[in-house]
């Protein structure tokens, strides 16, 4: 068997999911696409879309929790690509204090979210 499979989404657990979107609308331009609110108020999945692509970011908010999550290692990410000036971009996410790491000889760097996820920004082209 042969499986033709491609990508959907991707899942950030969150604490708090207004703050969460906002910076992710602010950074990175993501707008909600669609919402799911658990039918007893435990749980709210939100989908955030770039209005581009079919790929969406998926945010998870948990009511009973409390505590900041556990990321350990933080050896994962998301990677997202921006059109533009690049370095101007780069400047605006300096100013908003969520740059993490730079990689000048490799041209990238990174963002962290309000829960510590890291988002590798690269250029468009």
């Amino acid at each position: 068997m042969e499986i033709k499979s491609r990508f959907d989404h991707f899942n950030f657990n969150v604490l708090n999911l207004e703050k969460s979107i906002e910076f992710y609308a602010k950074a990175l331009g993501l707008i909600e696409a669609k919402r799911k609110v658990a039918s007893d108020g435990s749980f709210i999945l939100v989908y955030l879309t770039d209005e581009t692509t079919n790929f969406s970011l998926e945010l998870t908010w948990l009511r009973d929790r409390k505590e900041p999550y556990n990321l350990g290692d933080n050896e994962i990410h998301l990677c997202m690509r921006v059109p533009g000036d690049y370095d101007k971009v780069r400047e605006f996410h300096k100013e908003m204090g969520c740059v993490c790491y730079e990689n000048t000889d490799m041209g990238l760097y990174f963002i962290n979210d309000p829960d510590g996820y890291w988002i590798e920004i690269l250029p468009l082209k």
